[in-house]
């Protein structure tokens, strides 16, 4: 969806969660905003211990703030019980009926709410249809797969028509391949049924692939929001340059700022130019970052010099790692090709080139 402002589905206002008294107290959530829109797949990314599941449970109603408010369209949810909130989750363990079918399963949640018979069952088949388990409906959840259980469990959580659902890692326990086919089901879904998806995980490959935004999460605070490429390509500081894939740190200071670039003076002596955020200003010891694959090896001379010290092969692409005059390690990406090797071999004399705007300078 396109990075424009629309209506929010969920509205953080300055909300803290402190757990425990005195000296053992600890702040989950220091003070977060956050604005959710409405029909978005939304993703709170970030390590283990950073908040992301906390918030989470704070939108489900499991936990109750310290401070700040949780609005839904408007409405101050913060005080209402889960049951009252009109969001579903579906959790890392996927908590089905295992002497159940799975039309059974789906359904329940309807039953519980007093819906009437002939509804639950066409809603049931909707949802079986939607999730592609039709010829599985009369089986047990105990007799199907991994992933298929997972279908079952959105199923059940969509039925109910819930204005936000919410997903706790679910795809952690499955094998790579399937989790990357969920991947693309888990967005189909999103799309199809419109409802606000909130995806928490820890796998940044998961959120670039499937999100229309990103929260980055570090020690209780949001660290940036933005489309999946604001967050890979113009990461606002270190830690999230250093948390969404690969990248190149090099120590720089620098030296003049104009039209939005800076003039970067390298530990070898090397010069480069480099974007930088509005407001920057000159000083020692900045951080340049490059990711790897914004840079090309030469065997003649570069803006960077150095010394193969290792050749990683992946399939797809063969990462070059470089030690610099100046001591420090730099990774080069390249693209692999049905040619054999990648046309050098460690202990080589390189270059390094860095294209037009493959630098920035980062906020620490």
């Amino acid at each position: 969806m396109p990075d424009q402002p629309g209506k929010n589905a969920i509205e953080v206002r300055g909300v803290r969660k402190v757990f425990g008294t005195g000296e053992a107290q600890v702040a989950a959530l220091d003070t977060v905003s956050v604005s959710i829109r409405e029909n978005e797949f939304f993703t709170l990314l970030g390590p283990s211990g950073c908040g992301k599941t906390t918030l989470l449970r704070l939108i489900a109603g499991f936990d109750f703030p310290s401070a700040g408010e949780i609005l839904l369209h408007g409405q101050d949810i913060a005080p209402l019980p889960p049951f009252k909130r009109p969001v579903n989750t579906v959790f890392q363990s996927y908590a089905l009926f295992p002497h159940m079918t799975v039309a059974e399963n789906i359904g329940f949640g309807l039953e519980m709410l007093g819906k009437p018979k002939a509804e639950i069952k066409a809603r049931v088949a909707e949802m079986l249809k939607l999730v592609k388990m039709e010829a599985l409906s009369g089986r047990r959840t105990s007799q199907i797969s991994g992933g298929q259980q997972q279908r079952v469990a959105l199923a059940r959580a969509l039925a109910p028509q819930p204005k936000v659902l919410l997903l706790d890692e679910p795809l952690s326990a499955l094998d790579y391949k399937l989790r990357k086919e969920m991947q693309i089901e888990l967005k189909r879904l999103q799309n199809e049924t419109g409802i606000t998806f909130i995806f928490v995980t820890h796998d940044q490959e998961e959120a670039l692939t499937m999100s229309d935004r990103i929260a980055v999460m570090s020690s209780g605070k949001i660290r940036q929001v933005g489309s999946p490429w604001d967050i890979y390509d113009k990461p606002a500081e270190r830690f999230v340059a250093d948390f969404i894939g690969e990248t190149n740190f090099l120590t720089a200071a620098i030296s003049g700022v104009s039209n939005g670039r800076a003039h970067a003076t390298l530990k070898s002596g090397a010069t480069i130019d480099a974007t930088v955020a509005e407001g920057f200003q000159p000083r020692d010891n900045a951080t340049v970052v490059v990711r790897p694959e914004h840079a090309k090896l030469t065997k003649g001379k570069g803006d960077l010099s150095g010394t193969v010290e290792n050749i990683v092969y992946f399939g797809t692409d063969t990462h070059i790692h470089v030690r610099l005059d100046s001591g420090e390690v730099f990774t080069v990406r390249q693209q692999n090709t049905r040619s054999a090797g990648c046309g050098y071999e460690k202990g080589e004399k390189v270059g390094v080139l860095i294209g037009n705007d493959a630098a920035q300078v980062l906020r620490d």
